[in-house]
């Protein structure tokens, strides 16, 4: 039932997402939904898949008992069940949704160190990317503290399954779904040569094992979680794991993985 049931919503900037997100909200105030940001149960993106993920990083610390729902104001995003014209429906999913069915997909833990001893710690539901500024990046990377290879090149992306389908798969990834739960690591253009050798396709690293980029000493690195952009320097390692955290998507007509890749890059099959 709506009754009491905490919700927030989230858009972006565009004209569109700015009236369907004012247009929703008076729809669940009139079905007695309660708007509260603090401390939301549902939040609901209104936008694109940009819109859902910067909704998910404002509440990264409260992802045990919040769960989303992506509305879509412009394609079909790849995390959104809705586009505008379906508010009735927005609104009849929302008050019929239990928390008990909801659709969990990973995260990855991203911990960073630096070379003082401090070290943050975030949680991605794409990718995390690094690079240099400027010039070829170098580092170690090492699975599961064992070194693997010497990277050089422009830049690794580490991805989660849902991710794999993000940035991942424009520099060559393979698609993973949901329920496989291991990362993947792509290179950007990594230098391969009768000097420097990198294995020079991506990897699928299992839960078990953990990813660690250890980089050259130098001043200018640039560090992704998922949309959001960190300049770091005196970077020690940064290590990737699968740790359990998830994501839930409420369980609103929740589109499967296949036909959301379907749906993304492909369209309609005849």
């Amino acid at each position: 039932m709506s009754a009491g049931k905490k919700v927030w919503l989230i858009g972006n900037s565009s004209e569109k997402s700015q009236k369907t997100l004012t247009k929703l909200s008076k729809m669940l105030q009139a079905e007695k939904f309660i708007l509260d940001d603090l401390n939301p149960e549902i939040v609901i993106s209104v936008g694109g898949d940009g819109t859902l993920l910067r909704a998910m990083h404002m509440y990264e610390y409260q992802l045990e008992r919040v769960r989303f729902v992506g509305v879509h104001t412009g394609h079909l995003g790849f995390y959104t069940d809705f586009v505008e014209s379906e508010l009735p429906k927005v609104v009849e999913a929302l008050k019929n949704e239990n928390p008990a069915e909801a659709v969990h997909y990973p995260l990855m833990k991203v911990v960073v160190r630096f070379d003082d001893g401090y070290q943050v710690e975030r949680h991605v539901l794409n990718e995390s990317t690094i690079r240099r500024a400027s010039k070829t990046m170098v580092c170690d990377v090492k699975i599961s503290g064992s070194l693997f290879e010497t990277f050089r090149g422009d830049g690794l992306s580490i991805s989660t399954p849902t991710g794999s389908t993000a940035y991942n798969k424009s520099i060559g990834g393979a698609v993973m779904h949901p329920r496989v739960e291991a990362m993947q690591m792509a290179e950007v253009a990594s230098l391969n040569n009768i000097v420097y050798r990198t294995l020079g396709a991506p990897m699928i690293v299992a839960k078990k094992d953990t990813i660690t980029v250890c980089p050259a000493k130098e001043d200018d690195y640039s560090l992704t979680f998922d949309q959001l952009t960190f300049e770091y320097k005196n970077l020690k390692s940064i290590e990737f794991s699968l740790d359990g955290t998830t994501i839930a998507f409420a369980n609103c007509a929740h589109t499967s993985f296949w036909e959301r890749v379907r749906n993304s890059f492909i369209g309609e099959v005849k």
